[in-house]
């Protein structure tokens, strides 16, 4: 507790500030700084200053330090589970706020364990070619308040391994997480090297357009994605985008209902359903339809929701009203439409709002064709996989998708023909350090995660000799 005020207190402004309340029982938790273009352009003066020096010291210390930072996150990681449980929402307990602070040292020392060596293209009569990875200078990234903390590290750990500096803009619905995350990891990085910025759409906006970012990376919806495209233009700046999903998962009729029904759960519903690639509409052959919507119901009535600073709760609320009155519209639509509320289906008080299973449901309901971003799923039978992989490729983004079934061979072939970034096989969502990640369609474009995410963050170089 002791560790949870002091990182508090070195992250609030002296004065002044925006009131961060906790998502569950509506208690402020303490005050977020407000800055604006001003504070930007300083923030950007000390990266831009700091940064050669940090590509000069190379690979072996950068990474050295990146495993510092780790060290440290872990050595302050039950008081940064804490803020994040109260900012956020997400429980401590299970695949939530515990589980985010131990990917965010994972993933930093991914990054700094990942090689990426220049590669001798052409040795040979006509000469000797080689590929060099370089630093871009200043990176921007931009994140979400979903899986504030880990998406930061996602962002900002592979962008320092290659030498560059970082300004770090959080969501405003959940800063003092970031904040802190950065606070933590900076006690071991060369000042100004990372930076953060606590501030509202105007300093997005304002680093996407800034010429002394090289890139910006962002976490978000695609209309936001679309708004940091065009002010990133002029200046011609290199983008990463992971933008909205509504990811599809297909059961085919030799999928065993009781075997697969955690795994769907958790795939649909890890964090309350806030994830960008969880599954957010479920297609099921009518041979085992009954039996899956059976089976998820059963597990959606034994996972306990609540305050997330309660030991043992797995699900909480909906992180902010804005999320949450989406998610009620889009399941009173549901309901207006004819469709069966299988589970849930009303409001428990707060921004609390039940596991909700939506079952006899039309592909064309509202539901299915808008991402919900919340603990809805809407379940839709099919006879014929074509007519199943025909409305999974219908919508216009690919983030995700997944195939379930007793036959692996036959799931492969069907996840060869979906339109998505991803595609997992008997299960949804999991993601490795190692294994690239990007959408394609208008999920967004770039790639994270092991060799190719560190070559996002850098510039390519052929020397001919």
């Amino acid at each position: 507790m002791e560790q949870y005020e002091e990182l508090l207190a070195a992250i609030q402004p002296a004065q002044g500030g925006r009131e961060i309340r906790d998502v569950a029982t509506g208690e402020v938790i303490g005050r977020a700084p407000v800055e604006g273009v001003d504070q930007l352009e300083a923030a950007i003066a000390r990266t831009t200053a700091a940064q050669p020096g940090w590509d000069a010291v190379g690979h072996a210390e950068r990474s050295r330090l990146l495993h510092a930072a780790a060290d440290a996150v872990e050595q302050h990681a039950e008081a940064l589970a804490r803020l994040l449980s109260r900012e956020q929402g997400k429980p401590l307990d299970g695949p939530n706020a515990r589980f985010e602070v131990g990917a965010c040292s994972a993933w930093l020392r991914a990054s700094a364990d990942t090689v990426l060596e220049p590669q001798l293209l052409v040795d040979d009569e006509s000469g000797r070619a080689e590929q060099h990875f370089r630093a871009l200078g200043l990176v921007a990234a931009i994140g979400p308040w979903n899986w504030p903390m880990m998406i930061a590290v996602w962002q900002f750990a592979p962008a320092l391994r290659m030498g560059n500096a970082v300004i770090v803009k959080p969501s405003e619905y959940t800063p003092l997480s970031v904040l802190a995350l950065v606070h933590v990891v900076n006690s071991v990085l060369p000042d100004g090297v990372l930076e953060a910025i606590s501030g509202d759409r105007e300093v997005s906006a304002a680093l996407a357009a800034h010429p002394a970012v090289a890139k910006v990376m962002f976490t978000g919806s695609t209309r936001t994605g679309s708004s940091i495209i065009r002010s990133s233009a002029d200046t011609i700046k290199r983008l990463t985008l992971e933008l909205g999903g509504n990811d599809a998962g297909i059961v085919l009729e030799d999928a065993d209902p009781a075997a697969i029904a955690e795994d769907l759960f958790w795939g649909a519903f890890i964090n309350t359903g806030q994830t960008c690639a969880a599954l957010k509409r479920l297609y099921v052959h009518n041979a085992v339809y009954d039996a899956v919507v059976r089976e998820l119901t059963a597990v959606a009535a034994r996972i306990p929701m609540g305050p997330g600073l309660e030991e043992g709760n797995l699900l909480g609320p909906v992180q902010n009203q804005a999320q949450f009155e989406i998610v009620q519209r889009l399941v009173e639509s549901a309901k207006a439409s004819g469709a069966t509320i299988a589970s849930g289906g009303t409001p428990l008080g707060g921004t609390f709002f039940p596991i909700t299973i939506v079952t006899d449901i039309a592909d064309d309901s509202e539901l299915v064709q808008q991402e919900q971003f919340g603990p809805v799923l809407p379940v839709i039978r099919y006879d014929d996989v074509e007519d199943a992989v025909a409305m999974a490729n219908a919508a216009s983004v690919g983030l995700g998708a997944s195939v379930w079934s007793s036959d692996r061979e036959r799931a492969l072939q069907v996840a060869s023909r979906l339109e998505a970034g991803t595609v997992w096989v008997n299960s949804h969502g999991g993601l490795h350090p190692m294994v690239p990640f990007g959408g394609v369609k208008q999920s967004g474009y770039g790639l994270e995660f092991g060799v190719e995410g560190l070559k996002a963050v850098s510039a390519s170089q052929i020397i001919r000799s």
